[in-house]
């Protein structure tokens, strides 16, 4: 339908408690019902179902992809870590918060608005949105600013896909990108921990590039709320906190779009981002990494281990001034 109109250090994998990796068939379909008759993209049972550890529903239908765990050579983080230790401000600022605190958001009806320089504005019904695209399994490593990481199992549509669906103009350089402002709906709003709602954007290059992903779930279920359900954005060269959660709105448009943290502080989060261990942020070095559930630090990868894939588009770039 379109209508228009503590530190990673700090906490060990062992002490985060991991629930059974997957449902028996009776509670998918009984979660399944709870969602309705419709299947999401022709291939899963509500997308936009709130996925806790009473209701994690299996995605159906799911392309394995080039990017692997064995494509990548490296173990996967756990479920539990990944769904238990976060970073998602609108549910609260601990690591456990958004888990502890997302139980009760509902992403579900859900709209996602298209608009500025683009063929197709509208604002778009969810589920309708993604199903004409197949859905994929990637494997990407995950770099947050505060140097801890994680190895995920994402599933989602790559984002080229449906950019080129809406068809942006000429003149569209860039994709800006929010998520839900609703202080009922998500309780860390009503702090002023930043200029809400959530903002990021990606230059349109970044965002056609084949790395750029929009997820709806992973380790093959529909993603959990603390996560970002029900649509987040996965970018894995950059700092985790460009990939934007709880989408609710994409614009073309020409000019760099502000983003949440570059305008919280500029002089710590530039509006790139890419994940460079020879730029320090200020207050910390990101020369060095800790993976979630290992002990001893990492070096970090320039871009995050994807220079193959990204570095031509920095090509000529100061990035240390373009951080």
């Amino acid at each position: 339908m379109l209508i228009k109109s503590k530190k990673a250090s700090d906490v060990r994998s062992s002490e985060i408690t991991s629930p059974s990796v997957y449902l028996d068939r009776r509670r998918f379909l009984q979660s399944a019902a709870m969602v309705g008759a419709g299947a999401a993209f022709g291939t899963i049972a509500g997308p936009a179902l709130a996925a806790t550890e009473k209701t994690r529903v299996k995605l159906a239908g799911v392309n394995k992809t080039k990017w692997t765990q064995e494509s990548l050579g490296e173990k996967l983080t756990d479920y539990g870590s990944v769904t238990r230790y976060n970073n998602f401000y609108e549910f609260g600022t601990g690591k456990t918060d958004p888990a502890d605190n997302s139980n009760k958001f509902m992403p579900r009806p859900w709209n996602l608005a298209v608009d500025g320089a683009v063929e197709k504005p509208g604002v778009y019904d969810l589920e309708d949105f993604l199903k004409p695209h197949q859905l994929e399994e990637r494997v990407y490593r995950f770099r947050c600013v505060e140097a801890w990481s994680m190895v995920i199992p994402w599933v989602g549509i790559p984002l080229a896909d449906v950019i080129k669906r809406m068809n942006p103009a000429g003149n569209a350089k860039y994709v800006a990108f929010e998520t839900l402002k609703d202080a009922k709906r998500m309780p860390g709003q009503r702090r002023a921990v930043l200029d809400w709602p959530y903002r990021e954007g990606l230059r349109m290059d970044e965002a056609m590039n084949p790395l750029s992903f929009l997820v709806v779930g992973l380790y093959g279920e529909v993603l959990p709320n603390q996560n970002g359900a029900p649509l987040r954005l996965m970018v894995p060269w950059k700092y985790g906190f460009k990939s934007i959660k709880s989408i609710v709105k994409m614009t073309f448009q020409e000019k760099e779009p502000p983003t949440s943290w570059n305008m919280a502080s500029a002089r710590e989060y530039g509006f790139y981002s890419n994940v460079n261990p020879t730029v320090n942020h200020p207050r910390w070095s990101q020369a060095r990494e800790r993976r979630i559930g290992d002990f001893l630090k990492r070096p970090t990868k320039m871009f995050n281990g994807y220079e193959e894939e990204v570095g031509q588009m920095y090509a000529g770039m100061d990035l240390r001034k373009n951080y």
